[in-house]
């Protein structure tokens, strides 16, 4: 029984791939994507404090506000760099489950800023509701990073096909 080829689809199409490899928003973005998961797990451990002590709001909230605002820098950076890349600022093709999921992320931290400057929530709401944006946070940066994966896995076979087809073909000469 003949088995039917499989067509992968490719994260990237090549020219896609090209403009990846040349811009400097991707080099943006692998710089701010470590950085930001750094001021989360700071933050994170802050926000836990305060909700396990009671201590440090002050120190726990402005580091919910400097995670805020590294997230909307990766998320500005982050459109400019899919506009070079897809030709289009959010919502193209290869990512665009990873980008709604971001909306929510954003929605979440933007919600606590407004909770923050109009009082809306107390403290402990407030950490509450960052620590929602903080699961939604996490959830996106895994969408993220399984798809980079899945994507270097790809790009890996592809090159290991070519080799082979390359290989035989220099054996049947």
């Amino acid at each position: 029984m003949k088995t039917p080829n499989k067509t992968i689809v490719s994260l990237y199409t090549e020219e896609e791939r090209r403009r990846r490899d040349t811009t400097s928003w991707t080099l943006v973005q692998g710089v701010l994507a470590p950085i930001q998961f750094l001021v989360f797990l700071i933050s994170l451990a802050l926000v836990v404090r305060y909700l396990t002590t009671g201590q440090g709001y002050f120190v726990a909230t402005a580091s919910i506000v400097v995670k805020t605002a590294v997230l909307y820098t990766i998320m500005i950076t982050g459109s400019i760099w899919e506009k070079v890349v897809f030709g289009r600022y959010l919502f193209a093709r290869a990512f665009f489950w990873e980008d709604v999921f971001s909306m929510l992320v954003l929605a979440l931290h933007t919600a606590y800023l407004g909770a923050l400057w109009t009082g809306f929530l107390d403290a402990w709401g407030q950490m509450i509701l960052a620590l929602a944006a903080y699961l939604a946070y996490v959830i996106n940066a895994t969408q993220f990073v399984l798809k980079l994966r899945a994507a270097r896995l790809q790009e890996q076979a592809n090159r290991d096909a070519a080799a082979a087809t390359k290989t035989d073909m220099e054996f049947a000469r």
